[in-house]
């Protein structure tokens, strides 16, 4: 089963980073078209374009916050046998199942590894 924790503890550090580069670089986009397309505005329209971009900037920090950090957290605290760290990758695996394909396949694989941890913990020896 230490295999198996080994081998999402990677896969977890892997996704948050993927996850956190490919928002930052999303908000880079997405905040260059914005700052294009507020020059083409009236100066009353700016001010509320300018208002739902900051919005759009916020947005990618939040997720990062929430869902990219924690994962780099529990892909390193599973490589490091942390005893906290299964049940953050549980909460972050059943967020991951709705992000479909690959994100489910992590949640499951998470569940999975959970409940296998707590069968082998629960067998008499």
């Amino acid at each position: 089963m230490e295999s198996h924790k080994r081998i999402l503890g990677i896969l977890y550090i892997i996704s948050g980073a993927f996850q956190m580069i490919l928002v930052f670089g999303l908000s880079m986009f997405i905040t260059t078209i914005l700052a294009f397309a507020t020059h083409e505005l009236e100066p009353g329209q700016a001010a509320i374009f300018e208002f739902i971009a900051s919005i759009f900037q916020f947005l990618p920090a939040v997720i990062v916050i929430f869902f990219s950090i924690p994962a780099i957290i529990a892909g390193i605290g599973l490589l490091y046998k942390q005893s906290w760290a299964m049940v953050l990758a549980l909460i972050l695996g059943c967020f991951k199942l709705f992000s479909f394909p690959i994100g489910t396949a992590l949640g499951v694989y998470t569940i999975w590894v959970y409940v296998e941890q707590n069968k082998q913990s629960k067998e008499p020896a």
